[in-house]
């Protein structure tokens, strides 16, 4: 009798279309092959066929991307989406501070801890 797992989570589960890629993988990749391969039958004439190859890769790099990298579930723009909502939209979490109702009586004068000795001792000179 033959067995097939199952896996228990049907989520993490992807439905595969052509070439057992995903729908967005063959979007990217199609945008990708949308942009490079004019790029380079364009350019290798004037440039060089090395240089029209990388500069193909270059162009073609981040569809690729965006088509194949994925970490902990999120594909890549939702990784860079919630970078920039971190460091750049929202406001980090600010430390609560008190106020010390010590430093309060005190007059504002700008002076190191320990005052003008910085907590030295003062030695008496004998006669």
């Amino acid at each position: 009798m033959a067995f097939v797992s199952v896996p228990k989570d049907l989520t993490k589960v992807k439905n595969k279309v052509v070439l057992n890629l995903t729908k967005r993988q063959l979007i990217c990749l199609s945008a990708a092959a949308a942009i490079g391969l004019p790029f380079y039958f364009l350019t290798r004439e004037w440039i060089g066929t090395t240089n029209a190859a990388t500069g193909m890769v270059l162009l073609m790099l981040p569809a690729f991307l965006f088509a194949m990298y994925e970490k902990d579930g999120l594909p890549l723009e939702k990784i860079l989406w919630n970078i920039v909502t971190v460091k750049l939209i929202k406001p980090s979490v600010r430390r609560y501070e008190v106020e010390n109702f010590y430093e309060m009586d005190a007059p504002a004068v700008d002076q190191k801890k320990g005052g003008e000795r910085l907590g030295k001792k003062r030695r008496h000179r004998s006669r």
